[in-house]
C-alpha cells in the first residue's frame, strides 16, 4: 500500500492502462498458433500496469456490499491502483481506496485478482488522499447549488464561453485537499477548487472551501 499523506499543494491522478491484443484469423494453422502464443505472451505480469478490465473487476470486488452507500453519496470509491507491496510479489493485486464521508474514514482494500477476493483491509481516520475526479465534480455541483456563489459561477462562465453552463461537468476543475487545525475541516474531507473558464481565466475561489462530508460550502476568513 502506498503511503497516503495530506496534500496541500498538489494532486495525483491515477490512471489504468489497458492492454490491447491483436487477434489474427486462422483455423489451427501455424500462423494461428503463433498468434495465440503472442496473445498469451502479452498477458499482464505482476509488475505491469492494471488493465481497464482489472480496474473494473477490482472496484466491483472492493465495493461489494456497499453499493447503496455509494449510490447515496455516503461513500466514494476514489481510485484503484496496482498493489506494490512485497508480500504480494508474483500476484496480480490491486488496491481500492474508499472514503466514508459519514465516518470520515479511509479504507484501503487489497484485491487479489487471481483469487477474485479481498485479501487485506486497512481503515484509518485523519488520512486524506488526493481528491478523485468524481469528488472534484461533486464539489463543483455543491458550489453551483450554493445561493451565495452559484449564480456568480454561472455568470462568469456565460461571459467567458458565450453560452450557458450546462452542468458542473462542463467546468475545467482541479481540486486540492484543504486541512485545518480546527473547525469542520479538521476532520471532514474538504476541497479547495480551482476553476478554469473557457477563455483561460480562473474564477476567484481563493476563500471558498467545499466540505464534502457535510455537503456544505465554507468561506475562509482572512
Amino acid at each position: 500500500m502506498r503511503r497516503v499523506v495530506v496534500l496541500a499543494a498538489s494532486g495525483v491522478v491515477v490512471a489504468g492502462l489497458g492492454a490491447c491484443v491483436l487477434l489474427l484469423p486462422g483455423d489451427g494453422t501455424p500462423g494461428a498458433a503463433q498468434a495465440g502464443g503472442a496473445a498469451r505472451a502479452t498477458a499482464p505480469g505482476p509488475a505491469d500496469p492494471l488493465t481497464t478490465e482489472e480496474i473494473q473487476r477490482a472496484a466491483a470486488l472492493a465495493t461489494a456490499g456497499m453499493r447503496a452507500h455509494l449510490a447515496a453519496g455516503r461513500a466514494q470509491l476514489l481510485y484503484v491502483e496496482r498493489d506494490d507491496a512485497k508480500d504480494g510479489e508474483g500476484a496480480r493485486r490491486a488496491e481500492a481506496y474508499v472514503y466514508d464521508y459519514a465516518r470520515d474514514e479511509l479504507t484501503v482494500r487489497t484485491v487479489d485478482l487471481g483469487e477474485g477476493r479481498v485479501v487485506r483491509e486497512v481503515t484509518d481516520t485523519g488520512v486524506q488522499p488526493p481528491p478523485s475526479r468524481q469528488e472534484e465534480t461533486r464539489a463543483a455541483e455543491l458550489l453551483l447549488r450554493d445561493p451565495r456563489f452559484g449564480d456568480g459561477v454561472r455568470s462568469a462562465y456565460r461571459r467567458a464561453a458565450g453560452r450557458e453552463l450546462g452542468s458542473a461537468a462542463d467546468l475545467s476543475l482541479r481540486g486540492l485537499i484543504h486541512s485545518a487545525s480546527r473547525g469542520a475541516c479538521a476532520r471532514h474531507r474538504c476541497l479547495r477548487l480551482f476553476v478554469r473558464l473557457p477563455d483561460g481565466t480562473f474564477l476567484d475561489t481563493s476563500r471558498i472551501v467545499v466540505d464534502l462530508s457535510a455537503k456544505k460550502v465554507h468561506t475562509l476568513e482572512w
